[in-house]
């Protein structure tokens, strides 16, 4: 954390330096990553730089708190130690409905809708499922998360972020047409299942929509279904929004193990055949179960 700033901003003071392991001492306080609240900070304050910022180093405030429309000063703490607990206590208000561990000297705690941004993703408004958030502008916790690799990627003050177009975005659906059903966009897979996991009816998809992760039900168990048309499309997800495969089933009998809801049919089931890749769908208009 301390390479990455100085290389962002050589001129960085010597006070900043001094605090830094403030932020990782306060989060584990409070079970919030300090480095997460690090990178928002940089992001807050132009690196520590306060240029265009409408606070000041010696407000001790690193986020912006308080700062709630143009012109307002924010909020300003006795000490850099307070300043960053107000922080992470803040952040911990927006990721769960914890308890605090410390005494509450967020003087905004009381304002957010606890649990509502679980992810680093849905600090921003417009990424948030429900419009709740630290900030409005778009992007916002990507842009956090993009300052973390860096700090990640640092050594030795050279940071090495990852490549912009290496980024993936998850999308947590019903189905992929239908967007209005988003629950999230993350950058981590393991977030994105997390939240299908939490959410009966949704699955992960990828860049290009297709379907990458589906919870299993434990109620649901595999059947037989026999198919009487040479020409059943087999498709990459669950929809006629999805490409086909290229391929039929045929005239047989086959095995479903999943279902889901989607586009152009009533359900749609994954072939046993495509479990693996989860890539393998037909309608289950079109079949008998046996």
């Amino acid at each position: 954390m301390k390479a990455y700033i100085k290389a962002k901003n050589p001129g960085v003071p010597q006070s900043v330096l001094d605090m830094v392991p403030l932020y990782l001492s306060e989060g584990k306080a409070e079970g919030v990553r300090g480095d997460i609240a690090f990178a928002q900070s940089c992001l807050e304050t132009g690196n520590f730089t306060f240029s265009g910022s409408a606070v000041t180093l010696s407000q001790n405030n690193f986020c912006g708190m308080g700062v709630t429309s143009n012109g307002m000063k924010g909020n300003s703490f006795d000490t850099p130690q307070l300043g960053i607990r107000a922080q992470v206590q803040h952040l911990k208000a927006y990721a769960s409905t914890d308890a605090l561990k410390n005494a509450c000297i967020d003087p905004r705690f009381k304002y957010v809708t606890r649990g509502c941004a679980e992810y680093v993703e849905w600090l921003g408004q417009k990424e948030n499922p429900n419009g709740k958030g630290w900030a409005a502008g778009a992007g916002y916790g990507e842009k956090i998360l993009s300052i973390l690799k860096g700090i990640l990627g640092t050594a030795g003050g050279a940071s090495k972020p990852a490549p912009a177009e290496t980024e993936i975005w998850y999308r947590v659906r019903k189905s992929w047409a239908d967007a209005s059903s988003q629950k999230g966009a993350f950058k981590s897979l393991e977030n994105a299942k997390k939240c299908a996991d939490e959410n009966p009816g949704h699955s992960v998809f990828d860049v290009n929509g297709v379907n990458i992760y589906t919870p299993k039900t434990a109620s649901f168990s595999p059947y037989l279904v026999r198919v009487s048309i040479p020409d059943l499309n087999i498709r990459k997800g669950p929809g006629t929004g999805y490409a086909k495969t290229g391929k039929y089933t045929g005239v047989g009998t086959f095995t479903i193990v999943e279902e889901a809801d989607g586009k152009g049919a009533s359900k749609w089931g994954l072939l046993k055949s495509y479990q693996e890749k989860h890539n393998g769908w037909v309608s289950l208009d079109f079949v008998e179960r046996v």
